[in-house]
């Protein structure tokens, strides 16, 4: 064992993050919990300046954070952030029951009255009721493989102003590629897949690329960058969009051109800008 973070912020129970196993019955914190503990940290960084831009608007400040898992993240920005407001809610969207009881426990025991957790899925929740019609601000930190771009979809149809995506396990394209693939050898520009790993390599890095056209095609304008060093974790890719427009056309465009030159024709519907949900 070592000793917590030097870095623990100002404001953060002790309790809370011994209840959430991150630190000990006796408050110190092992090298895995370290990390997690600073990714979630790293991430709160630049959600926390988001949350501000919200608050001086007069915004309503609702915050769905998806496949919450444990709900490190929820809890850690409600703990820094929320306790201290009058209003706003932070939602966690979970499929796993046993993960969402213990979650409800743990809000109930600390007062977190503006917190709440569905046991549903992030596609679900696209039309979910029992979320507000308009969100300000969408999260998901490590939701894995399709479950990212559910996140996108929700985030587009409940208009959200602000999104920290950090993808995990991107499949769908790779194997959308391979399936593809003895379409696709008589183009040089197969070789840049042809071999499994590339496949595979290829395929995630893409998967990011279109989720970042398909914000911008949206109105969004976006930021990619790392959240931490490879050293804490390998699924390292940050997306941060803003909404400051209308749809893009031109960006739609290079969308589909991209889609349609690599044979990925398929996914058209899967990287299409949204519409808002009608929840009404």
């Amino acid at each position: 064992m070592t000793k917590p973070l030097e870095e623990m912020r100002d404001g953060q129970s002790i309790e809370l993050l011994k209840e959430l196993h991150i630190l000990t019955r006796d408050g110190k914190i092992n090298q895995d919990s370290r990390r997690k503990l600073k990714q979630v940290y790293h991430l709160y960084g630049f959600v926390e300046p988001l949350l501000k831009d919200l608050q001086a608007s007069g915004a309503d400040l609702n915050l769905v954070d998806h496949g919450s898992g444990k709900s490190y993240l929820g809890f850690i920005i409600y703990d820094l952030f929320y306790k201290s407001l009058a209003g706003g809610h932070v939602y966690g969207i979970e499929t796993r029951d046993e993960l969402v009881k213990r979650s409800i426990e743990l809000q109930k025991k600390f007062g977190f009255e503006n917190m709440s957790f569905l046991n549903i899925s992030v596609a679900e929740s696209v039309q979910a009721r029992q979320l507000p019609a308009k969100i300000d601000i969408v999260t998901a930190l490590h939701a894995c493989d399709t479950a990212t771009d559910d996140a996108i979809e929700f985030a587009l149809a409940r208009d959200a102003k602000h999104i920290c995506l950090v993808p995990c396990c991107q499949a769908e394209v790779a194997k959308t590629l391979k399936q593809n693939k003895a379409k696709q050898l008589a183009s040089p520009m197969a070789e840049v897949w042809r071999h499994p790993i590339h496949t595979r390599e290829f395929g995630s890095h893409l998967t990011n690329v279109l989720r970042c056209l398909r914000l911008e095609a949206s109105g969004y304008k976006v930021t990619v960058t790392e959240l931490v060093g490879h050293e804490h974790s390998m699924k390292n890719e940050l997306i941060v969009a803003t909404k400051i427009e209308g749809p893009r056309k031109r960006i739609g465009d290079r969308l589909d051109y991209i889609l349609n030159e690599l044979g990925l024709q398929e996914l058209q519907k899967r990287f299409a800008p949204a519409v808002r949900a009608d929840l009404n």
